[in-house]
């Protein structure tokens, strides 16, 4: 039953959007309210993981498993998509100026296609089966590729194209490494019942071809990197996020990412079972360092604010592989990491979105004065936009310095150092485009002045979740971290 309180809402609001004809402002309202339905069926989740005892399943063959690792992605998840929904142009009221940027049918066609994308990543993330987990992850890139052109323009369906080509390209090569790792499983094994089931590859990986599933995991890393973002595989990403609605840019680098990495985490276990945690470790640290460089470099030359913001996904999707390969330590710090990353760059991309509607460019040397053209979006933005950059009392300060701490400890003083460096530079350059974008001159002809609104309320709960996890680690999220860590490393 919970299991459908968590996927039945976003194909119900779909279905909404899709049957009723002209658009009607109230199915958005009914969809975001749906949407709260879910998060609270993710929440019974990590409860019931938190209390113990093995994790839920449910349909045919054990379809749906829900243990810790999917619990925290569910809420991730629903937790953002709530907050897109609330803040997407289909509650803004009429005089609000993103209404005016869509007609009723791209608002529909907007309301059909987000909620199917919510739906296939809540399936990504609560399949049991690995297959089923590959078919929920290409749907994420279909069903979110309809919604990036959303307004026609010769960029934003070049960066549909390049996203979907790139990411299906991606897919295909986790595919290749998804049937490897089952035909090696079927011949060595024999033919065993729900072969595809994660945890009956869990039990049977010992019994495995080591070279075989090496090769396979490299198909798998390489193709779920490239949805990840992970450089050099990362090309679409800026493009995308540079030309999507802001809603959707807030899901697709807040939770979308993390929905890739998931996947390269549940294949990591299976491998290392057999393998030992050298290999992926390895290769984890590598394409980290590799995404480090790129991002904070790219930061350096950037003139396009929502394109800093996807550069700087690419940075922070770097540093959790790098945690990901540190051991027990890193991963909770990864995880720790992934959450904060969630919350910071779904506000972000929100503000983002009405940042764009006031000043109608994205140019960072167009986009001045914020903080009194705008102080409420200017204040949370630029809140934000430290929290990522991993300033103190956030969060992402916190999982940053556990992270140098691990690879400290784990006599891995040369890459902290070059991570150090390469976080250095950029720091620097995101801190000075946001000073620009705070305290430059106004430019002619934007308007000044903003009320406090409901909308813009909803964004300190983001606040308030990185200004927590900055202060203080509560316990049932520790607890929880440490059973996902518990559940990867074997």
């Amino acid at each position: 039953m919970t299991f459908l309180a968590l996927l039945i809402p976003p194909v119900l609001a779909a279905l909404l959007a899709g049957l009723v004809r002209p658009y009607r402002s109230w199915v958005g309202w009914l969809n975001a309210l749906f949407s709260l339905i879910s998060l609270g069926a993710a929440l019974v989740f990590v409860s019931t993981s938190l209390a113990g005892g093995p994790a839920p399943v449910a349909g045919p063959n054990e379809l749906l498993r829900a243990d810790s690792l999917s619990a925290l992605l569910m809420v991730c998840i629903t937790g953002v998509a709530a907050l897109a929904l609330f803040l997407g142009p289909t509650l803004a009221s009429s005089s609000h100026p993103v209404v005016h940027a869509y007609d009723a049918g791209q608002l529909r066609r907007y309301q059909i296609f987000i909620n199917l994308f919510i739906a296939a990543m809540l399936l990504a993330v609560s399949a049991n089966n690995v297959g089923v987990m590959w078919v929920a992850i290409e749907a994420t890139t279909i069903f979110s590729a309809l919604i990036i052109p959303l307004i026609l323009s010769k960029a934003s369906v070049e960066a549909s194209w390049k996203y979907l080509l790139i990411c299906s390209t991606g897919i295909a090569l986790a595919f290749a490494g998804t049937v490897l790792a089952y035909f090696d499983f079927v011949n060595l094994v024999g033919p065993v019942q729900n072969a595809l089931n994660w945890p009956v590859l869990m039990n049977a990986a010992h019994a495995l071809h080591p070279e075989i599933i090496r090769l396979a995991f490299v198909f798998l890393l390489v193709g779920y990197g490239t949805k990840a973002g992970l450089a050099p595989m990362h090309t679409w990403l800026p493009d995308a996020h540079a030309e999507a609605p802001a809603p959707l840019s807030a899901l697709m680098s807040g939770v979308l990412l993390a929905v890739a990495i998931y996947a390269l985490l549940r294949w990591k276990a299976v491998v290392d079972a057999l393998l030992g945690p050298n290999f992926t470790n390895q290769l984890f640290i590598g394409l980290g360092l590799v995404s480090l460089l790129i991002a904070a470099f790219s930061l350096v030359i950037q003139r396009n604010f929502k394109r800093m913001l996807a550069y700087s996904s690419i940075e922070h999707t770097g540093l959790i592989c790098l945690g990901l390969g540190l051991g027990p330590t890193g991963i909770f710090t990864a995880l720790l990491l992934l959450i904060c990353h969630s919350a910071a760059k779904s506000m972000a991309f929100l503000l983002a979105g009405n940042i764009l509607q006031r000043y109608q460019s994205t140019s960072l040397s167009h986009v001045s004065g914020l903080l009194k053209t705008m102080p409420w979006t200017g204040g949370l933005f630029a809140a934000a936009v430290l929290a990522l950059i991993g300033l103190p009392p956030f969060g992402v300060f916190v999982a940053e310095l556990a992270l140098f701490q691990s690879g400290f400890r784990q006599s891995y003083a040369w890459l902290m150092v070059a991570v150090i460096i390469v976080l250095a530079v950029a720091f620097i350059s995101v801190l000075r485009y946001l000073n620009r974008i705070l305290y430059g001159p106004i430019p002619e002809g934007i308007a000044v002045g903003e009320p406090f609104s409901w909308r813009s309320g909803l964004l300190f709960l983001n606040l308030g979740v990185l200004t927590l996890l900055g202060l203080t680690m509560p316990s049932p999220l520790a607890a929880l971290l440490n059973q996902i860590v518990g559940i990867i490393v074997k």
